[in-house]
């Protein structure tokens, strides 16, 4: 009973904000709800002891509080900016978020306004000046609302809601932007930034572009200096998961590590463990802390608790409660983040979805734990492909080639990539013939991708990939895996 009270309470909490990041929900309505449910909650605890009665009623209570939560965080704009919409203005702010660098620009979110109505503005600017997380900046431009855009891939990107996620109401292109004063962000966030800088620009000496970029895309989620080509061809191949940000590539590099150092004799696998979560810990200080980094690293410490000790079931509550935790905190993430998603996914793939095909892999070597690595990376790449196909609305038709010849070698090549890092802020000199082992793997990845993108219908567009169907296979997804359990649920409260 525990249990389902458990999950009645988590599904409910999740399907209550997935509705309302949909449909607008009255807030009256969902408070009348919530309490009618939580009367029905104490009549048919102490009264009727009808389980079936409670269950029901638990989910109510918390799909209302799940609509609740989401209304809580989806502040209306400033009315005092709303004003000032496609006008030109004078804005001073503090920069918020790590710059990012694009092919053509940098774009900066800045913090503005007074302390009873601060909204964030994303500015895009050139690259005259080298912006910092924590500069306070003046910026003059025209206040625009963003606007959705259509893909190269023919696919409507929701772009008002991406920026929504993060608080962003408002955009400014190729503004004026001047530096007022520096260091008036969080110390702690400035000097894990400070880290992360570091690790790049020691990266980006050992190893040359583009395979510097590509090393920057696995092992910290960048890709905003990808040119076009080099986008295109990740998107063609159906390899575009790997340079995303979530917990897929951290838990790739960490189970690996953790898999290694169970090999040597007389240590123990809890040290395996710890050694595998303290590159997860490294991992989210090379990125800078950010809360992205901090979701994929979470994802990644189950994955590996679960890998390590064969306890999925209590792992999976473990996942589920985190999930809610992240949402609880966010509710956008849910439908809006990408990122999120991904690592959710692929974390659920590789926990529960690779036990059921290592079968089909024993034909691998198990040297170096390679077995696993390949099931890992197969189960996960099968799981994510149909959210990449109706968020990206592009069908691959080279990407299983693709991603076995390249699969296997991208927990080596991100192992060197961290260690490269680390070891070119300890002394350079150690850092280059790793840069040039972590360019070899690199160069060749690059090579396999770049020559099967320019394939002849390499890919196919699907601009609207069905919903339904996206939805219809990952219920068969979910009815493979936990089919026996759900039967189970519903069985036993009988």
């Amino acid at each position: 009973m525990r249990d389902r009270i458990f999950y009645s309470i988590c599904f409910g909490f999740l399907f209550g904000v997935l509705l309302r990041s949909f449909v607008f929900v009255n807030l009256y309505f969902a408070l009348w709800m919530g309490g009618l449910a939580f009367l029905f909650i104490l009549f048919f605890s102490i009264l009727s002891k009808n389980k079936w009665g409670i269950i029901v009623s638990v989910f109510v209570l918390t799909f209302s509080l799940g609509i609740l939560r989401f209304d809580m965080a989806d502040k209306p704009a400033s009315y005092i900016f709303e004003s000032q919409v496609d006008q030109k203005v004078s804005l001073t702010g503090v920069i918020i978020e790590e710059p990012s660098i694009g092919e053509n620009n940098q774009k900066l979110t800045v913090e503005t306004g007074s302390e009873s109505e601060k909204t964030k503005v994303l500015v895009s600017t050139s690259f005259g000046e080298d912006f910092k997380y924590g500069d306070e900046v003046n910026f003059v431009g025209k206040l625009e609302k963003p606007e959705n855009f259509i893909t190269d891939q023919g696919k409507e990107f929701d772009y008002v809601n991406y920026l929504r996620k993060d608080g962003v109401h408002y955009v400014m292109n190729y503004v004026n932007v001047e530096i007022i004063s520096r260091g008036n962000g969080n110390k702690i966030k400035s000097t894990l930034f400070f880290v992360k800088e570091k690790f790049l620009e020691k990266m980006n000496f050992a190893i040359k572009s583009p395979e510097s970029l590509l090393m920057g895309g696995l092992i910290l989620g960048e890709k905003a200096s990808f040119s076009q080509e080099l986008r295109k061809n990740f998107i063609d191949t159906g390899t575009i998961h790997i340079v995303a940000l979530s917990g897929y590539n951290i838990t790739i590099i960490a189970e690996w590590t953790m898999k290694l150092f169970s090999q040597v004799p007389y240590v123990p696998q809890n040290l395996g463990i710890g050694i595998g979560i303290f590159v997860i810990f490294l991992f989210i200080m090379m990125t800078g802390g950010s809360s992205t980094a901090i979701r994929a690293g979470i994802m990644a410490t189950l994955v590996l608790i679960a890998r390590a000790t064969g306890r999925n079931y209590d792992v999976a509550r473990a996942l589920i409660l985190a999930g809610v935790f992240m949402i609880l905190l966010n509710p956008f993430v849910l439908v809006y983040d990408v990122s999120f998603q991904l690592s959710f996914i692929a974390t659920v793939a590789v926990i529960f979805f690779t036990p059921k095909i290592e079968k089909y892999f024993l034909w691998v070597t198990d040297l170096f734990k390679l077995r696993d690595v390949v099931t890992v990376t197969i189960a996960a790449y099968i799981f994510v492909l149909p959210f990449i196909l109706y968020k990206m609305g592009n069908l691959s038709l080279v990407a299983l080639p693709v991603n076995t010849l390249v699969l296997p070698f991208i927990p080596f090549t991100m192992l060197l990539g961290f260690i490269t890092s680390f070891f070119g802020v300890i002394w350079y000199v150690l850092a280059v013939p790793l840069g040039y082992l972590s360019y070899l793997f690199l160069h060749y990845e690059l090579g396999v991708i770049g020559f099967l993108a320019d394939v002849p219908f390499a890919s196919l567009s699907f601009p609207n990939f069905p919903f339904i169907l996206t939805v219809l296979i990952y219920v068969y997804f979910i009815y493979i895996i936990f089919g026996r359990g759900i039967k189970s649920f519903f069985v036993e409260l009988k």
